[in-house]
Formats: structure tokens, sequence, C-alpha cells
């Protein structure tokens, strides 16, 4: 066995199971990690921020934007927490995030001594915000547990892991014997009776509707398969968009769910937790819901019936497909149906005004398989029911997290992973501000992002809700900004000021065209409510 430290363990593993990319902020506790990157030489190669959170998002936005796993790598203490929010992000999105975590010395660990960065039970949060997490104490335990990690991260639900490295343990050297990636687990076998069960509801069904979620982000084809076979509406909302091309006859942003849920009578929810349509808008004793998710454990976080199919979305798809073989797809009936709700919400959608016409915009520059990274901005909100996403993983999103400053760091991430593809951030002035250090990070690595930046002069929408809701009552939103065009120039990057979308339209194609990064801003005032084709109202049920 060969002699090693046990950062060169540590990077030699990453490196075997097809890490290139480290999104990363260095510190004394990672030294010897460091210098086993340094000593890695072309095999990996390091992507250092200005915060670490930027690094935490990075590596959140390249495994949203890919479906790969993507690794970060800060200090203990402060830098883990730093980067806690995006740990939190990628577990509610099911992102595939290894979060390599620094240590105290090992000798310290739990005594309280007050050694440099020491938080109490590092290990215990970082495994609250992982589905697994482990400390590498030796140099020889190194090659085995970040097998495991990506066996984990490869296994059943996807959601972020984490390996936790004191610093001692990476200085020592040791015999230390490489192993190559563990052999995949054999998917458990399919629940044909349940499956059964479910294709002949759909078979009987007057008023199927198909939702899907972050779940059916690989299972696209599947379900459009699904849905023509049985002429069936499919629904996707922020992580589910694009799963159907949102200009396929059958697929419904939410408004359109919405109108369908009161007559639907058999429901098929792939891969997603169903949250809006059970919490908000109602179930009754007349609803069939048929739920498929990798993780069995989401059959019963409702107190709604299901018929619950444990396994890869794409797979059960492929078996309902089979039982329904016999059927004629697309209905003329239930298409011509279909067609006349997209053309009514598209109709409403109108009431969106700027928003809707910024939104056109950007989508009339970026092509087919452009990434748009979206925002807690009022341009966000309406992007997530009036974008039209044209593939999955074009549309990304923080789903239930709502994690306000994500997006311009998170798509500096997306568009470092995909490399030619085209990605485009919108933020807000208040989210974006939250990162806008990493502007050095877009510049000195050459991430060509082209960011649009929404300029209220607030956290517009908690000022919206302070104005419309609580009477006026304006407090803690009102903002001062930099001239942001000013700012990005002197950090060597190309600024913008659009002021109006055809202006926008123009700026971006010329930012895309010039492959730099890019910031635009557009000033606005206040915007249309896009809240009105989000929270809508009860109607089914009590």
């Amino acid at each position: 066995m060969p002699l090693m430290s046990g950062g060169d363990a540590v990077v030699r593993s990453l490196v075997a199971h097809g890490v290139s990319t480290i999104y990363a902020l260095p510190g004394v506790q990672s030294d010897h990690l460091f210098n086993a990157f340094f000593d890695a030489g072309d095999a990996i190669r390091i992507v250092h921020t200005r915060h670490e959170q930027g690094a935490a998002y990075m590596a959140l936005g390249a495994a949203l934007a890919t479906g790969r796993p993507a690794a970060y790598s800060v200090v203990p203490g402060p830098g883990f927490l730093n980067s806690s929010a995006a740990l939190a992000t990628a577990h509610s999105t099911g992102a595939k995030v290894l979060a390599l975590i620094g240590q105290i010395p090992s000798r310290g660990i739990g005594k309280g001594r007050g050694y440099l960065h020491e938080i109490p039970d590092q290990l215990g949060i970082l495994r609250q915000l992982t589905k697994w997490a482990e400390r590498v104490a030796r140099p020889a335990d190194a090659p085995g547990l970040v097998a495991q990690a990506f066996a984990e991260l490869a296994r059943g639900r996807a959601r972020p892991v984490g390996l936790e490295l004191p610093p001692d343990m990476l200085a020592a050297k040791a015999e230390v014997a490489l192993m190559p990636p563990l052999a995949p687990e054999p998917a458990p076998a399919l629940d044909e009776a349940a499956i059964g069960e479910a294709a002949a509801a759909l078979d009987a069904a007057e008023c199927p509707l198909i939702f899907v979620g972050g779940g059916a982000l690989d299972a696209s084809a599947e379900v459009q398969t699904l849905a023509e076979r049985l002429t069936a509406p499919v629904v996707g909302y922020r992580r589910g968009k694009g799963v159907l091309d949102n200009r396929h006859v059958l697929s419904h942003a939410l408004p359109g769910g919405h109108a369908l849920w009161p007559q639907a009578d058999v429901v098929l929810a792939v891969g997603t937790r169903m949250f809006i349509p059970f919490e908000a808008w109602g179930v009754d004793d007349r609803l069939k819901v048929i739920k498929i998710d990798i993780d069995p454990a989401e059959f019963d976080r409702w107190p709604v019936p299901v018929t619950g199919i444990a396994g890869d979305a794409a797979a059960v798809l492929r078996r309902l497909d089979a039982h329904l073989a016999h059927r004629a797809p697309m209905d003329k009936a239930r298409v011509a149906a279909s067609c006349a709700l997209k053309n009514q919400v598209a109709a409403d959608f109108e009431e969106l005004g700027l928003l809707l016409a910024y939104l056109k915009a950007i989508r009339d520059v970026l092509p087919d398989d452009g990434v748009l990274v979206d925002e807690l901005t009022q341009v966000g909100y309406a992007g997530r029911t009036a974008y039209e996403a044209r593939g999955p993983r074009t549309y990304l999103s923080t789903g239930y997290q709502g994690t306000l400053g994500w997006g311009f760091a998170a798509a500096l991430g997306a568009k470092d992973a995909l490399g030619p593809t085209p990605v485009v951030a919108i933020t807000g002035d208040g989210g974006f501000m939250f990162n806008v250090q990493e502007l050095a990070t877009a510049v000195r690595h050459r991430i060509p992002l082209v960011t649009v930046l929404f300029n209220d002069g607030a956290y517009g929408n908690v000022r919206n809700m302070q104005r419309h809701d609580h009477g006026n009552r304006l407090i803690g939103t009102d903002l001062a900004n930099p001239d942001f065009v000013r700012l990005a120039a002197s950090f060597g990057i190309d600024g913008y000021r659009a002021k109006n979308p055809e202006e926008l339209r123009k700026s971006l194609e010329q930012a895309l065209a010039r492959n730099e990064p890019a910031l635009i801003e557009v000033p606005c005032g206040e915007l249309p409510d896009p809240w009105q084709f989000i929270d809508f109202p009860r109607v089914r049920g009590n």
C-alpha cells in the first residue's frame, strides 16, 4: 500500500469518483487538504470564492443544473455555518452536494477548550442538514468513507452528504489502500400489484391529472409518453417546471392545475410533495391520489389516502405505460379542452404586465436549453408560473426553502458546470447584495454568467405585503444601493442598464454574444402582483 497523507487520500479518492472541480474557500484547518489539491495538478480544479456561502451555493447550482454530484470545501465553525443555508437548500431540493467540512484537531473535539473555529457538536449539526455524514478519523479510512459518501448520493432520495476532516488527519501519513467506487446497489423490485392497481384507476379516470416535481426531472420522456397515453394534463411548479416542455398542449402552469383540481378524479403525483394542492386547494372522498416517489416516507406525510409506488420515477412510469398500452393516445376532446385552458391562462397572465414582458424578453433570447435561475424577487415569483421552461433543469429554483440571496451564486455554479450552455440569473437588489462579492469570483474564474438585476430600491415583496396586508406599516424594507452599472465596471464586468423590456432584450442578446460575465440592471418601481397566480383558494373539501 502506498504511503500518503490523509489529504492525499481524500483528494485521490475524490478524483477516482469523477470529481474534477471543488468550490472552496481555504483556511488553516484545511491547509493539508489544499496541499493535496495542489499536488493533484490538472486532475482537480479549485474555484475559490469570496465567502463560504458562495462556495456552497456554487456547488448547489452545479448539482441542480447537471443532476450530478458537486463538492465544496470550507473551514469549520463559522465557515461551515456560513455554508449552512446552501446545505439546507440542497436538502430541500434533493441536490447531490458533497460538503467537505474542516474540524479542529482531533484531540480537542468535544472538549470545549476553545480551539479556533470550534463549535459544539459540529458533526451533529452537519448530520441534521444531510442524509449522511461522517468524520474521517484516519488517513486509511478516507477511501472507504469517500466511496460511502458517493454511494449515499446515488442511493434512494438524493440529498447532500458530508465529510468532516480534522487537520491532524489531513496531515498524518500512513499506508492507504485506495479503492474504486462502490458498485451501485440493484434497484429494489417494483410493487407490481400497486402498479396494476394504479394503472386500472388511471384507465378508468374521467379527469386524470398529473403533477410533477423535482423527483421527475430524470423522467421527462416517460412523463410525456404517459401523459399522451392518458391525454392527462401535466402540472409543474418550481422544481417540476420543464419536466414536460411548457409548450406542449398538455403542459400547464399552477393556475391551470388549480382550474383542473375540482374536477380531477385521479391524480398521479410524480416526485412531488403535493404541498400546495393538499394544503391550500383541498381534497375530498371523490379524489384518488397515486404517488410515485423514491422515498416511501412521502406517502404518509399528509392525512390523504394515497396509493404509493416506491421506486425510480422513470422505471415506474414505464411499467404504468405498459399496462395502458391498449389505449389510443391523445383523445381529441381532452386535447381541445387542455388547449382552451392553456389559452385562457395565457390571457390571464397578461395581467402581469411588465413582469410578463420581462420574462418574455428573457425567453426570446435564451435558447431552448438555456437555463434561468430564479430568485425571491417579483419577476422570480412570476417566473414560477409564467416563464416558459422548455426542458428539465432549465429553470432552477430553491423550492420550498425560499432562500433569499441564493440565485446569483448558485447561477455561477450552474454556469461553471454547464460550460457552453447559456445561463441567466434573475435577482432583485435585495437578494443580489447577499452575494455581490462573488462578482470577483466570476471575474477571477471567467464564468460568463449574465445576471439581470431588477432594482426597486427595497425588499420589494416584503414592502408590498406591508403596504397591502398590514395597513402601510412600512418598516425595514427600503434599501440604499450602489450604482450597479458602475459597480460592475469596478470589477471589470460588462454593465448595462435596461429601462424597459425591449432594452433588456437587446442588452441580453449583446451580453450572451460576448460570452463574458455581465450584469444588467433593470430599474423598476412597484410591479404588478405575481401572487395572484400562486395563492389560490380552496376548491375541494371543507
